[in-house]
């Protein structure tokens, strides 16, 4: 297993954390990266309807905000939230961010 490029631990900054969270889709692969603990890109991008290319752009801004953890296994991408270093460095955001989420209802569609 190889990983690819991520952020120390130290150079994650909130800002760019709640920029990356921000996002519907970003914040729905995080939702279920909670669930699921540690997903293959695929597993996770397969139900959403977003064409692969946008998936991989938001698996990129996850990584490099240091939100996710990706990891190189073979041909596939296994991704994992960086819950131990987000709470360390911020202390309930993110069960706050997925409580929130939870309690949101999906935006109306146009």
């Amino acid at each position: 297993m190889r990983e690819v490029s991520q952020p120390a631990t130290e150079a994650i900054r909130m800002v760019e954390v709640l920029r990356a969270l921000a996002d519907p889709v970003r914040l729905e692969i995080i939702q279920r990266l909670a669930m699921a603990g540690e997903e293959s890109c695929n597993a996770i991008g397969g139900d959403l309807d977003v064409h692969q290319t946008t998936l991989s752009h938001h698996y990129r801004v996850l990584r490099e905000a240091g939100v996710t953890w990706t990891t190189v296994k073979g041909r596939s991408r296994l991704v994992r939230i960086r819950r131990d270093d987000l709470d360390a460095l911020f202390p309930g955001l993110l069960d706050s961010v997925l409580n929130g989420a939870r309690h949101t209802p999906p935006a109306a569609e146009g």
